[in-house]
């Protein structure tokens, strides 16, 4: 019989080559424990010398291709017009095509002016969930950061395909309760903090209609609009011969603007930007650009900067590269689950998150499993991860405590900077974590900051 030359094959292989690397430093695990001490058990004072593998974020952490550094080159640092600017604006346009283009130097930095230019005290502003930054932006104008999602997206353990949906009742009832409050609606793709979980276009189509019906604006908060895409094509009936540029595209125009960081999707290791149609909003927005980031064709970056992000976003776009993407997080959480590591079902885009609360039931919500758990993984292979849970949520405006939603550990992959052997010491790491897993320690804060706590704050375990 003759093979199918065009059979898929099971493997799905990185779709590049290396060009270039750089070293890893191997340490002991007495170092390491000796570090983290140093470090008041908080992962972000780690020096990222004393890290084997880091899967803190995504976040500006990625692989930079040969075109982006070639466009590095092309970049032109005038300070007004510059030509870079205008290849970088036209980038954005092709798959999101708002009139006005704001760059900023990283995504907080756009979540700060737009919700300085709309919200404020006794302010809702309600989203699917807030990511940490939103949140605070919202926060420290004195507003309220509403999350929304629905109850799927609050049960790591449900399936359902796109758990990061809006709750399209409650959106209903809060805007004709207290329609005067709100601002604008906020979405954001793919849902982070509910574990890199894809939003349907049949609830960007429901929530648009809802929120335009309300007459108010409706945001993106896009920086995994790509992987989002792909869910889209691949779990959603009558999408699945669509081009992903396409599907982003039907995505941009529900809304009304959009919040980027670019170190995400665009495949940056710096940068975002503030997007949007409406003339008096922009107007505000670029004013207070100008304030503290920089004239309004370069926001805060180099040119360089905007060559490179405007390159990401055609690369980023690429079947083969969101098929490897995908394919490769689902593999990571399918083998920390058949360890019996409890995982959010099913795997996001970005990143695999670890129920740290079903995993640790020793561990109460308000001594932090998530954090216990991340600094084991640490202690035991030298892998960063990321607390998303009471360290990071359950700090309130007032100064009240109280446990979030989930109680997750995030293992954020960079974009095309790991390998396959990689993601194997990482599951090996975690399958010698989970032998000791009864006998990690709770930890409680001994220092922290007004906000965004998690970033600063000194832990110490409990005896």
């Amino acid at each position: 019989m003759t093979a199918n030359a065009d059979a898929p094959f099971r493997t799905v292989i990185e779709p590049f080559r290396i060009h270039s690397v750089e070293p890893l430093r191997m340490t002991t695990a007495d170092y390491r424990r000796g570090k983290v001490q140093e470090a008041a058990y908080n992962l972000f004072q780690l020096h990222a010398d004393d890290v084997l593998i880091d899967l803190l974020t995504d976040s500006g952490t990625g692989a930079m291709s040969r075109d982006q550094w070639a466009a590095i080159q092309h970049g032109d640092e005038s300070y007004a017009g510059s030509p870079s600017y205008f290849i970088f604006r036209d980038a954005v346009r092709e798959l999101f095509p708002y009139e006005h283009v704001i760059p900023t130097h990283q995504g907080r930095a756009a979540e700060r002016i737009l919700f300085q230019a709309l919200a404020g005290p006794g302010k809702v502003i309600p989203s699917n969930t807030h990511f940490d930054t939103t949140r605070a932006n919202i926060e420290f104008t004195g507003a309220e950061a509403l999350d929304l999602v629905i109850a799927e997206g609050r049960d790591p353990a449900a399936l359902h395909p796109f758990k990061g949906n809006m709750d399209l009742d409650a959106l209903e009832t809060l805007l004709r309760e207290r329609g005067s409050d709100i601002p604008c609606v906020m979405m954001t793709i793919t849902n982070n903090s509910g574990g890199g979980q894809p939003v349907s276009l049949e609830n960007l189509h429901a929530v648009s209609e809802i929120a335009h019906r309300h007459g108010k604006p409706l945001f993106l908060d896009a920086c995994r609009f790509a992987e989002n895409a792909w869910f889209i094509r691949e779990r959603e009936a009558g999408h699945g011969t669509r081009d992903v540029p396409d599907i982003i595209r039907e995505v941009a125009a529900l809304a009304d603007g959009m919040t980027m960081s670019a170190k995400k999707d665009p495949m940056g290791n710096i940068g975002g930007w503030l997007a949007l149609n409406d003339n008096e909003i922009a107007a505000k927005c670029r004013n207070l650009l100008i304030l503290t980031e920089g004239f309004p064709t370069y926001g805060g970056l180099a040119g360089r900067d905007l060559e490179a992000l405007a390159q990401g976003l055609k690369e980023v776009v690429s079947h083969d590269f969101l098929r490897y993407r995908i394919r490769s997080t689902a593999y990571v959480a399918d083998a920390l689950e058949a360890l019996g590591m409890p995982c959010i079902k099913p795997a996001g885009g970005h990143a695999v998150y670890i129920d740290a609360k079903a995993l640790l039931p020793h561990i109460p919500p308000l001594q932090f499993p998530g954090q216990a758990l991340a600094v084991a993984l640490y202690e035991h292979g030298g892998i960063r991860s990321c607390e998303i849970g009471s360290a990071m949520f359950g700090k309130h405006p007032d100064g009240s405590e109280s446990p979030a939603a989930m109680e997750l550990v995030r293992l954020a992959i960079p974009r095309r900077t790991y390998t396959q052997s990689h993601m194997d010491y990482v599951i090996e790491v975690a399958e010698r974590v989970m032998a000791i897993k009864d006998s990690l320690p709770g930890y409680r804060i001994v220092a922290e900051p007004p906000q965004l706590r998690h970033f600063t704050a000194e832990f110490a375990p409990i005896a």
